[in-house]
């Protein structure tokens, strides 16, 4: 560890500090300073990730088959479903990259919806954290048909599904 120097020169001078990086409203975020570092976990990153990639109108369900599955499973039992689901993040001291697995609801634009997530999560991840979001890759997992899963919901086990035709 380094020896603190003291110096007597004007605070105007003390612009050599380490800071990180400044955002484009010009707010400084301190996460490397003289004075510590704040570190941010990457479960809050992704948490911030999933919460804003569900704001996004057009967005139905988060995650891949098998981890919506499970979350339905937690969803019985009476857990409530995960934030993170369907999210995966790296973060560094003043970096961040998201990995989003999405279910779309049939009929969006594919693109025109990525191009939303991708913004809203860089801007809630940015806004909130002071990190540099470096890229959001989005994989879409299935598309949500109108009135899929609802049926099921409402069906009695083990009972006879109705006939297609008759």
């Amino acid at each position: 560890m380094t020896e603190a120097k003291t110096t007597d020169k004007p605070r105007s001078e003390e612009a050599s500090v380490p800071r990180a990086r400044t955002d484009t409203s010009g707010n400084a975020k301190n996460l490397v300073t003289s004075k510590g570092t704040t570190s941010i976990d990457s479960g809050v990153v992704a948490k911030i990730a999933g919460l804003a990639a569900r704001e996004v109108s057009g967005v139905y369900d988060m995650g891949a088959g098998t981890a919506r599955a499970l979350g339905a499973v937690r969803g019985i039992v009476g857990g409530e479903k995960s934030a993170t689901q369907g999210v995966s993040v790296e973060v560094g001291e003043r970096q961040a990259a998201v990995d989003l697995d999405l279910v779309i609801e049939y009929g969006v634009a594919i693109p025109d919806l990525a191009a939303g997530v991708r913004r809203n999560v860089i801007m809630a991840i940015e806004r909130m954290t002071g990190l540099e979001v470096v890229e959001v890759n989005i994989r879409v997992d299935d598309v949500h048909m109108p009135g899929q899963g609802e049926g099921e919901r409402g069906r009695i086990e083990g009972a006879e599904p109705e006939p297609r035709v008759q």
